[in-house]
């Protein structure tokens, strides 16, 4: 019939393949092909096709009766954002930072639930936090995930109508206790978080602004809990600050500074 699509066009398979990879989520990593059929609500028979073909081409891994998404995607993703120019115009800034403190500093930016590493300059200390370019984490975790959550309502507002994942047993999974704790990070302009990400591990995080003052990100200095202790972090918190305020002004944003 005229002005019908084919339903093996290239754009509905695109679009079915597509439900199929957001399936796959923080809180359900792996998942069976009945759990696919029923999390996307497509034929039996479409799911069990299109994820034999995800697999064969490395979108997806396959693991016994379990699939997760595939670490092919994982190196397309970590590219993706190194190629970013936000990269190349936040590395000055987080060398500089990490230069005056020792420390790792990182940019996260946020995708659905999720906060994304887009740039970092690592610390050159032997013992440290390693974390991958295109690492991504549930944004609920950590200092900079609390910072992208207390700016941005909507993204705070999708994350509270799902269960918290939790990574340690540090992470709040309490949904009252984390909207208490991002009121507090917008009243002190930053959040200091202690092993919610990797234990033993601290964090300070500080919003980034763009141009027209939205939130863009959040800039992290992160480091063991051994040399991260409470009464340094108040002696490097200042620093981060004023690096996101860098940060911001490179972005074009005439806001600086939280408010």
């Amino acid at each position: 019939m005229a002005g019908k699509v084919a339903s093996n066009s290239p754009l509905l398979v695109l679009a079915k393949i597509s439900t199929i990879l957001d399936a796959f989520t923080f809180s359900t990593p792996e998942r069976s092909l009945a759990d696919l059929r029923t999390a996307t609500g497509l034929p039996a028979s479409t799911v069990q096709r299109l994820v034999a073909n995800l697999v064969q081409s490395g979108f997806l891994d396959r693991h016994g009766d379990q699939f997760r998404i595939g670490l092919r995607m994982a190196t397309w993703a970590a590219s993706a954002f190194h190629g970013l120019d936000v990269g190349e115009l936040a590395q000055p800034v987080l060398a500089a930072l990490r230069d005056e403190t020792g420390e790792t500093a990182c940019l996260f930016i946020s995708t659905r639930e999720l906060r994304v590493c887009v740039a970092m300059a690592e610390s050159r200390h032997s013992v440290r936090r390693v974390i991958a370019l295109g690492e991504v984490t549930p944004v609920n975790v950590g200092s900079s995930g609390r910072v992208l959550l207390a700016w941005n309502d909507e993204l705070a507002t999708r994350v509270f109508e799902h269960p918290l994942p939790a990574l340690t047993q540090e992470t709040i999974v309490d949904v009252d206790e984390l909207r208490r704790s991002l009121v507090t990070v917008r009243e002190r302009g930053f959040a200091y978080t202690v092993g919610e990400r990797t234990s033993s591990v601290s964090s300070v995080a500080v919003p980034v602004f763009q141009h027209g003052g939205s939130l863009f990100g959040a800039l992290s200095l992160l480091g063991p809990s051994s040399r991260m202790t409470p009464d340094v972090v108040t002696h490097l918190t200042p620093s981060v600050v004023a690096a996101g305020a860098r940060l911001s002004q490179a972005l074009g944003s005439a806001i600086t500074a939280p408010n």
